[in-house]
C-alpha cells in the first residue's frame, strides 16, 4: 500500500464535542424535538443536510434550513483551538509521509473548514489532496470520494487504505476496492466498524504504521 486515505471527524482532529455543542444550539434555536447527545454523535461521518434528515422526518429542503441555522452556529463556536488532534496522530502522520506514503483526506465536512483545520494542525505540507463534501456529488459511504482520489494519482484501489472511525469510511472504501481500516477512538463503535468489514481495526493511530 502507498496511498493513504484518511477521514477527519472522529480520526485526526476530536471535533465531537463541538458538533454535539452545535447540534444541540441549533435544536434549541429552531425549536425542534429534543435529540441526545449520543444521537447527534451518531450522524457524524454524514453530510449536514443528511444528518438532520437521519435525525427528524423532514425533507430535503427543510435540511438546507436546518443545516444553514447550523453552519452560522457552528462558526461563531469554531474559534482557533476548539478542536485537538487525537493521540499519536500528528506525529504518526509525519512518520508515514517520511517513509514516502502519499496521505489525502476524505470527508463529509465542507473544504473550507478542513483547510482551516489542516493548517491549523500544521499537516498542509503533507497532505496531497484533500476532498471535501462540496468537492462530490455524492458522498460517504457512497465510493465517490475515494474513486476521484484513485483517478488523481491513477492508484490501483489495492493499494491504498481508506482509514476511518465510522463504518461509513469503511463502506466508503471497500465500495472503492481499497483496503480499510477503522480507529475505536472516534465517533464509531468497534462493532459497526466489525459488521462493515474493517480489515484491520487500531486502537491507537501510531498503529497504523505497523499495518502498512
Amino acid at each position: 500500500m502507498k496511498l493513504i486515505i484518511l477521514d477527519f471527524d472522529g480520526t485526526i482532529g476530536d471535533t465531537k464535542s463541538l458538533i454535539v455543542k452545535t447540534f444541540q444550539q441549533t435544536i434549541k434555536e429552531l425549536c425542534l424535538e429534543s435529540r441526545t447527545d449520543e444521537e447527534c454523535a451518531a450522524t457524524i461521518g454524514l453530510p449536514l443536510i443528511k444528518a438532520f434528515m437521519s435525525l427528524y422526518d423532514i425533507d430535503e429542503a427543510t435540511g438546507e434550513l436546518y443545516t444553514d441555522t447550523y453552519r452560522r452556529i457552528f462558526y461563531r463556536n469554531n474559534t482557533r483551538g476548539a478542536i485537538q488532534p487525537f493521540p499519536n496522530t500528528i506525529e504518526t502522520l509525519h512518520t508515514l509521509h517520511k517513509r514516502g506514503y502519499t496521505l489525502t483526506i476524505a470527508s463529509s465536512r465542507n473544504r473550507h473548514t478542513l483547510d482551516e483545520y489542516i493548517a491549523e494542525l500544521n499537516i498542509k505540507e503533507i497532505i496531497s489532496l484533500v476532498i471535501g463534501a462540496d468537492d462530490t456529488e455524492n458522498a460517504k459511504p457512497h465510493p465517490e470520494p475515494v474513486l476521484k482520489i484513485l483517478q488523481h494519482f491513477a492508484c490501483n484501489a489495492n493499494d491504498a487504505i481508506v482509514v476511518g472511525d465510522t463504518h461509513f469510511d469503511i463502506l466508503m472504501g471497500a465500495r472503492a476496492g481499497c483496503h480499510t481500516c477503522g480507529v475505536t477512538y472516534g465517533n464509531g463503535k468497534r462493532e459497526e466498524l466489525i459488521a462493515a468489514d474493517a480489515e484491520y481495526i487500531i486502537e491507537d493511530f501510531a498503529k497504523l504504521a505497523d499495518i502498512l
